[in-house]
Parts: C-alpha cells; sequence; structure tokens
C-alpha cells in the first residue's frame, strides 16, 4: 500500500506540522514555539466553542421538532397537500440540523473526553464495531472478510467508534452488488497499516481529501443517510493517538481507507 499524500485542508493548504520544540541556553529543557503555543491556544478555543455552540443549539431545535411533530400529529390531511409537504420538511431538515450538531459535539470531545491508551487488541474492537453494526449487516447482507489485526496503545472505545464509522461508511455507500469488506493489518517499521476495502460506490481520486472534511459529502443530500462527519471524527481519532487516515488511490470499483497506528513494540 502506498504512501499517503500529504494532507490539505479545506482551503487548499497543508495542514500544520507538529508543535516544534525549541531550548536556549540556561533553559530547563525544551518548550514549544510561541507561535505553536498561540496555534494550540486557538486549537482549544476553537474546540470549547464548537462544544458549546453545539450543544447550546440543540434546545431550541429540540423546540422547533416539538411543534412541527404537534402540526404533523394535528393537522395532517386537513391541511392541503403543499401545507404537508412544508411540514414534512422542516421535520427532516431540524431532524438533520439535529444529527449535525450531535456530530460536532462527538468532534470536540475526541480529546477533552477521550480515555487513556491502554493495551487495546483491534479485533476485539473490530468485534464490538461488527455487534454495533448488526442491523445495517443483515439487512444488507453484507460480508466480512477478516484477517487477523494487530494489539496496540490506544483508547479501545475510539477504536471501536473508528471501525464503526469505517464500516458503517461502507455498507452506506455499498453498489448494486452485494457489500463485500476485507479489513487486514501490515507491519512496517514502526507502525501498523490497516485497510478496509469495499465493493461499492467508491471514492474518486480528486475527491480523496475532501471526504476528510466536516459536513463534505459526495452524492447529493438524501440520497445516503449521514451528514458527513464519520472520516472526519475517524481522521480525529488517528490524529490523537499519531497516526493517519488516507484514501488508496488508483482503486476500481470501491474504495479503500487506510490508517497507520505506531507500533507499541517498535524500537
Amino acid at each position: 500500500m502506498p504512501e499517503p499524500k500529504p494532507i490539505t485542508g479545506a482551503d487548499g493548504n497543508l495542514l500544520e506540522p507538529s508543535p516544534r520544540a525549541v531550548h536556549e541556553p540556561g533553559d530547563p529543557g525544551p518548550r514549544l514555539d510561541p507561535r505553536d503555543q498561540e496555534l494550540e491556544h486557538i486549537r482549544q478555543d476553537l474546540r470549547q466553542f464548537v462544544h458549546a455552540a453545539s450543544h447550546d443549539l440543540q434546545e431550541p431545535l429540540r423546540l422547533v421538532a416539538g411543534f412541527a411533530q404537534l402540526l404533523q400529529n394535528r393537522y395532517r390531511g386537513t391541511l392541503d397537500s403543499k401545507a404537508d409537504s412544508y411540514i414534512n420538511t422542516i421535520t427532516a431538515e431540524v431532524g438533520r440540523m439535529q444529527a449535525m450538531l450531535q456530530g460536532l459535539t462527538e468532534l470536540s470531545r475526541v480529546d477533552s473526553r477521550g480515555g487513556s491508551f491502554v493495551t487495546t487488541s483491534l479485533d476485539d474492537a473490530l468485534d464490538q464495531s461488527l455487534l454495533q453494526l448488526r442491523a445495517e449487516l443483515r439487512e444488507t447482507d453484507a460480508r466480512i472478510l477478516r484477517e487477523p489485526l494487530p494489539t496496540v496503545q490506544a483508547d479501545p472505545i475510539q477504536m471501536v467508534q473508528l471501525f464503526r464509522n469505517l464500516i458503517g461508511n461502507a455498507l452506506r455507500f455499498r453498489g448494486e452488488t452485494t457489500p463485500e469488506i476485507r479489513i487486514r493489518a501490515e507491519r512496517r517499521e514502526k507502525d501498523w497499516l490497516v485497510s478496509v476495502r469495499d465493493n461499492g460506490l467508491g471514492i474518486p481520486d480528486r475527491f480523496a481529501e475532501r471526504v476528510f472534511v466536516v459536513f463534505q459529502k459526495l452524492h447529493p443530500h438524501g440520497r445516503h443517510p449521514g451528514v458527513g462527519i464519520g472520516l472526519t471524527l475517524g481522521k480525529r481519532i488517528l490524529e490523537r493517538h499519531g497516526g493517519r487516515i488516507w484514501v488508496e488511490s488508483g482503486q476500481s470499483p470501491g474504495a479503500t481507507l487506510c490508517f497507520s497506528l505506531p507500533d507499541k513494540d517498535a524500537r
């Protein structure tokens, strides 16, 4: 599997490198460059803002959803068809906004609510994710083909979440044939490379970076479920673990999502 290309943000610029350590004479040890300290403060402020905004906006949305439901229950069939359509649209769009805000809340909690890194079996994490997706797996009659996965130092809950998002994506964007998802791992010099390959609709090379941008979807709204935050969340989880995620280029049909995690036994 090839190495990934540098990942860029939504504006097309390269994502910033890891904080730089500097050491000056007389200092007791290395410290962060002032520019990186400022950048980290901005990141923390943004995370706090996203969490507060997504949490505070849920209440008025719940009120709107409640009144829309009342309108549906009380007046469905008594007004003209256009009125019913308007009410249905309000209800659907409020539900979509609630899902988007919930996704933002989860994204803001990757660091602040993340658990400790412990010895974690990725096989166990995959098992748990498949258990959580059992209804979707039965509905689509999907086939899961897996090879043994490694044990790493990680947050086990976030590893389950990562696999659930990747496999859930493969199920949502399936093609006309029965979904087939292959999970395998490859040990490299200092890390593990895990791939999740499907036979679904695929990801064009030109969108290989866009799919990791929050709320970016490749297909028209309403054609497939989801709000476009699952891969963003997976990317953030892997960054927290010192890993990366990318789309393997040149595959058709289907898509292969690869991610790396540090090898706990690497020297």
